[in-house]
This record gives structure tokens, sequence and C-alpha cells, in this order.
């Protein structure tokens, strides 16, 4: 498979790891506070990161190469994270994950901005029409445009950049794990700093819930930084529409909830740009000798 086409698979992968992380997500917070969250899910995905490595007997990939870029990905993850979780505590999820897409258009700017990204004329109208899409699944209606809203818009920008971060530190040198364990380290310890504004006590099913979105993190967080290991941020950025698909996948299939029309509609549309942009780029690879 040609470096583009593995890397959309990638990301469109993650997505769907982190969609059903976010549905955790959203009933924890219910209860638990957004920087207890970070702190005991950001400290989970680092004991099992290490402990994956040491059974591989691949602990030499926990090397940092680069400091400076690994801490900055984490401080701007830290940042996106808070942002968003705290989004998916004050307003539904659809409305916080369509909100979040801005996130693409952002990366798309950024990636051109600060890494010399070409963009054509047809990948920026791929990355608007998925946004379309978007729109008519969620249908925004004016209780959706408040305070509230700038939250996971902020967290998008946020995203975005940690992006930019992520691409350069993958092209560099530094591995994966080790990319995961510096950023996760980073976001775990800023949730620590809210430990004087009051946790709350964790039973067995709270942990056992953090048990498994710490894997899901890890799991999704690897996957991206592959993603971006292998394509643009400008390419892989637009397949993060994909994740409300797979929401309303979940939904379906979980719950029950039957999609009506809109939401068809605009899978459909988000669908046909993440193709148009998969063949765009993975072209080129084909006709290759």
């Amino acid at each position: 498979m040609s470096t583009p086409g593995r890397a959309i698979l990638l990301m469109v992968a993650a997505m769907a790891v982190l969609t059903v992380n976010d549905a955790i997500a959203k009933w924890l917070t219910q209860r638990v506070p957004v920087g207890e969250v970070l702190a005991v899910r950001g400290a989970m995905v680092v004991v099992l990161a290490v402990a994956w490595a040491a059974a591989r007997g691949r602990l030499a990939d926990l090397r940092v190469l680069r400091w400076r870029p690994n801490l900055m990905r984490g401080a701007l993850m830290a940042t996106s994270t808070f942002l968003f979780v705290t989004s998916l505590s004050l307003l539904p999820i659809a409305d916080a994950i369509a909100i979040s897409f801005a996130g693409p258009i952002f990366g798309t700017v950024l990636g051109a901005m600060i890494l010399g990204e070409r963009v054509g004329w047809r990948r920026w109208s791929a990355v608007a029409v998925g946004f379309v899409g978007v729109v008519v699944m969620v249908r925004p209606t004016p209780e959706m445009i408040r305070l509230a809203a700038l939250i996971p818009l902020g967290a998008a920008l946020f995203g975005a950049l940690r992006d930019v971060v992520t691409r350069r530190l993958g092209t560099g040198g530094d591995s994966t794990l080790a990319i995961l364990v510096v950023s996760t380290s980073v976001v775990a310890l800023a949730g620590l700093t809210t430990l004087p504004f009051g946790w709350v006590p964790l039973g067995w099913p709270e942990l056992g819930l953090f048990a498994g979105t710490a894997a899901l993190v890890g799991i999704a967080q690897s996957l991206t930084i592959e993603a971006l290991r292998h394509g643009e941020v400008g390419l892989v950025g637009p397949f993060k529409y994909t994740s409300l698909v797979w929401a309303v996948l979940l939904g379906a299939l979980v719950w029950g909830d039957v999609p009506g029309p809109t939401i068809w509609l605009g899978s459909a549309i988000v669908i046909a740009s993440g193709l148009y942009i998969w063949r765009r780029e993975t072209m080129p690879a084909r006709r290759a000798p």
C-alpha cells in the first residue's frame, strides 16, 4: 500500500478508537472532575505503554531524542484534551465533536503555513465538503451557538498545532512510543495540578472504565502518530471527520439509535469527500512503475 493510503487508513482507525473512548470519557466526566480524568487516565496510559515495551524487549524505544518538541507536543495535547473533555461535560457529545471538526481546517492551514505543505484547490474543496457533511448530520441549533461552543473550538486549534508538531517529530527519528509516553506524561501532570480543587474517590467500576479508556487512548494516539509519520497534516486531517460516522454506527449498534435521513446524507457526504482525497493522493503511487 502507498504511504498516503497507509496514513489515511491509520487515521480512520484512530478515529474509530477515539469515538469509543469519547463515549466512555463523557460518562466519566458526569461524576469525576476533568483534571482527575486526565491525571488518572494519563498515568494508566504511561504504565501500560512502559509495560508493553518491557514485555516485548523494546525499552530502547523509550529513548527521547528531542525533548523540546516532545514537551511542546505534550503541552499542546494537555491543553487540547482538557478543553475537549471539558466540552464533553458541558455539551452533547455530537455538538462537541462537530464543533471540534474545525480542526482539519486549522490543520490544513497550519500545515501549509508552518510545514510548507502544498495544498491544492481540490484538497481544500474536499475539506470544505466534509465539513458540510458534518453540519448536515448535526443540524446546528441556536442553542449550540453559545459561549461553551468556544471550548471545543479552542480544542480544535490546539489539536491542530499538536498535529503539526507530531508531523515534525514523526519525520525526525523519535519513536512512536517515546512521543506517546512523553506527551501523555505531560497531560497526566497537568491533570494532577487540579488535585487541590477537589477530586472524588474512585470505585472499582470507575477504575475499570479508566483502564479501558487508557488502553483506547494509547492505541488511538499511537495510530495518530503513525498516520502523521506517513502522511501530511493536510492529508490525514480531513479523515478526522469519520469519527462522527463511527459515532452514528456505535449509537445504532449499542443503543439502537436508528439514524435519520440527514444522518445518512451527511455520512455519505463525509465518506465521499474522504474517498475523493484518498483517490487523489494514491493515484501517483498507482501510476508509478
